[in-house]
């Protein structure tokens, strides 16, 4: 550790008190015995946050936690990056490699040092930076690694009461930038106008740095799927699409409304209402006993049946939860699509964004982010939903 105790005391930044991990820790042992596995190796960050409290933006470089099926897991990580583990979490077993090393090579030593490299090795295959050199560096020092996808997940699909307390957190931030890009969205102000409000009024409302950026787009621009802004002027006659964000302790929400400035296409209008009727068949569906798939195959039909189609191709939703970028969302985890059969249960939470694009020309939006209860589906938002007109 190289002292890095003299620095900081121990869990001195964390977001989860200890219980919460320690009960996390348990679980996902659980599931690796279950799948009669000795060990299991995390590399994405989001797993590893969830499992130790251990958030850093330096997570571009190698880090790995070590979970064995039974015992205490151990983090191996940038030297840079020890302090700010220490800080973060509850570890007691950091371990350091310096910008010189291989941190394949690392790790497989270390496995070896510790008894662990002939046993059942998995690793979690689905890690966002797991790329295939790192993969043939670790095969290469440590053998045959078994596919651990999906553990970590399995225990994240369902929020602990305090994960939905910072979800509501974030929905609260993320209002606060929604209502100022609102009132910022106008003619003759620039989508960097709009993006600026919300970002700030999030930011100064609590909001960390987030998965992804919002997105906000505004006349033919916005009939672009994921474009955002690039100092396009507003004008008259315009749709805005606002998609913004919150986050809280790495929980992120999110939200969609359209603004509309002066007189719109007739199609345009209905293309919104059909939004907002999907939106409603879908959110009707999102509770406890239905499945992802449910949601979306309530959806689809209201789109197919005003022969909207061709401008609706995607899932309709997907879950939420702990993000870092590239992504502010858990769609590795859950979406709202043809053959997801995942039963859904309270405590789950979903966005559920219904786009309607005539491509180049305009897209009309909303969405809401929910959370299921026991009887159905609490919305987070308190922004009410519906065309704003300017």
């Amino acid at each position: 550790m190289n002292d890095v105790e003299d620095y900081v005391k121990q869990g001195s930044e964390a977001v989860f008190p200890r219980n919460e991990i320690d009960r996390r820790i348990k679980g996902v042992q659980k599931e690796i015995a279950q799948k009669e596995f000795d060990v299991l190796l995390l590399t994405g960050p989001e797993n590893i946050f969830y499992l130790t409290g251990q958030q850093t933006p330096g997570y571009y470089t190698f880090q790995c936690l070590v979970v064995p099926v039974t015992g205490e897991p151990f983090l191996l990580l940038r030297q840079l990056e020890t302090i700010n583990a220490r800080a973060n979490s509850y570890l007691e077993d950091i371990i350091a490699y310096s910008d010189s090393d291989n941190p394949g090579e690392v790790l497989a030593g270390l496995l070896t040092e510790r008894g662990i490299l002939d046993k059942r090795i998995a690793i979690d295959k689905n890690s966002w930076f797991l790329t295939v050199n790192l993969y043939d560096r670790l095969t290469q020092g440590c053998g045959e690694l078994l596919d651990g996808t999906g553990i970590v997940e399995l225990s994240r699909r369902v929020k602990s009461p305090l994960e939905l307390e910072y979800l509501e957190e974030a929905s609260r931030i993320n209002d606060e930038g929604m209502r100022s890009g609102i009132e910022a969205t106008a003619a003759g102000a620039t989508e960097n106008d709009v993006a600026s409000a919300v970002m700030g009024a999030a930011i100064a409302a609590g909001s960390e740095y987030v998965g992804m950026e919002p997105f906000i787009v505004s006349g033919p621009r916005s009939g672009i799927p994921h474009a955002t802004w690039r100092r396009r002027k507003i004008q008259d006659g315009d749709s805005v699409i606002l998609e913004t964000v919150g986050c809280y302790n790495r929980y992120h929400i999110s939200l969609m409304r359209t603004v509309a400035i002066g007189a719109l296409p007739s199609k345009a209008l209905d293309m919104y209402s059909v939004c907002e009727e999907a939106l409603s068949a879908g959110l009707e569906q999102l509770k406890p006993g239905n499945t992802c798939a449910h949601v979306h195959e309530a959806v689809q039909p209201v789109i197919d049946r005003h022969n909207y189609t061709d401008g609706y191709r995607k899932r309709s939703g997907y879950s939420l939860g702990i993000s870092f970028a590239p992504d502010w969302g858990e769609g590795n985890i859950l979406s709202l699509y043809h053959g997801v059969d995942v039963e859904l249960v309270p405590g789950m939470v979903f966005h559920v964004p219904i786009t309607l694009r005539e491509y180049g020309k305009w897209t009309m939006a909303v969405s809401e982010s929910a959370v299921i209860t026991e009887s159905g589906n609490q919305p987070l938002s308190k922004i009410k939903r519906g065309l704003i007109q300017k």
